[in-house]
């Protein structure tokens, strides 16, 4: 009786699981999913089975964003929306990362702290509108700390994931080899989670910016969310959807722009 061959399939099989497209492909199919989500939308649209009350033609909110860039000042909104966004993101990843390594490598500090921010990780951002408007004001320190809320706590507990999740068997032959502990924390810890912490970075991001619009939603004079806002008020769809599809292209080309740093870093990172 011959012995099952499960090798050489299994381990092809594997690698073709894991094996990433080539780039011509990659954007071939990527394009794809957009002009299929256009057609359905165009097939909804044009076709009267949806009131363009509730959802307009492409060629309506291509005209409504037209107009908002060109005769409103939409592009100064932006430009404000996306100043909060990264000024916010940014304090949280300042703040955030080495609380995340110190909760990581400490025990104590995990004690202390981890049940705290996991805690506090539950609360909604948008709770502490109302006391951030209290103890800041309405001014931009409140839009930038709802974004820094909805970003910090998360990004803490992923980054003391990362550091944790560094094998044992490195920090053993480190400390055989007779290397200290700030040895063991530069030049094993951090170089071996640095990678995965980047990646929760483009996460974290992502949620910076949907909590734009709950901190623009309140007491904003400038800003996408304000756009949206006062759309929705004039029952101008058209406008809410150049606003929502503004933010998602923002997004897309920040996340794009932070995988490709992070291929750039990290070359030597498979996959």
């Amino acid at each position: 009786m011959k012995p099952p061959l499960t090798e050489g399939p299994v381990t092809g099989a594997r690698g073709r699981l894991r094996r990433p497209l080539a780039p011509a492909r990659y954007f071939g199919l990527s394009l794809f999913s957009f002009l299929a989500l256009l057609v359905l939308w165009s097939l909804l649209t044009y076709s009267g089975w949806v009131d363009p009350l509730f959802l307009p033609p492409p060629h309506d909110v291509l005209a409504d964003g037209v107009r908002l860039f060109t005769q409103e000042g939409f592009l100064q909104d932006v430009a404000i929306t996306v100043q909060r966004v990264i000024l916010g993101f940014l304090l949280a990843a300042a703040v955030g990362i080495p609380l995340g390594i110190l909760i990581g490598v400490s025990g104590v500090a995990d004690a202390l702290l981890e049940p705290l921010i996991s805690f506090a990780r539950y609360m909604p951002a948008s709770a502490f509108i109302p006391l951030l408007i209290l103890w800041i004001g309405v001014g931009e320190g409140e839009k930038v700390a709802v974004i820094f809320l909805g970003s910090f706590f998360s990004l803490v507990l992923m980054v003391a994931v990362h550091v944790r999740g560094v094998g044992k068997e490195l920090l053993e032959t480190a400390y055989t080899l007779g290397a200290s502990q700030g040895q063991v924390v530069g030049k094993i810890i951090l170089p071996a989670a640095f990678p995965p912490i980047f990646d929760t970075l483009r996460i974290v991001l992502g949620w910076a910016w949907t909590y734009i619009i709950v901190a623009e939603l309140v007491a904003a004079q400038h800003g996408i969310g304000h756009v949206i806002l006062q759309s929705q008020r004039l029952l101008q769809t058209g406008s809410i959807l150049v606003g929502i599809l503004t933010i998602g292209l923002i997004g897309l080309i920040s996340d794009l722009s932070l995988r490709a740093l992070g291929q750039r870093l990290f070359s030597w990172r498979e996959g």
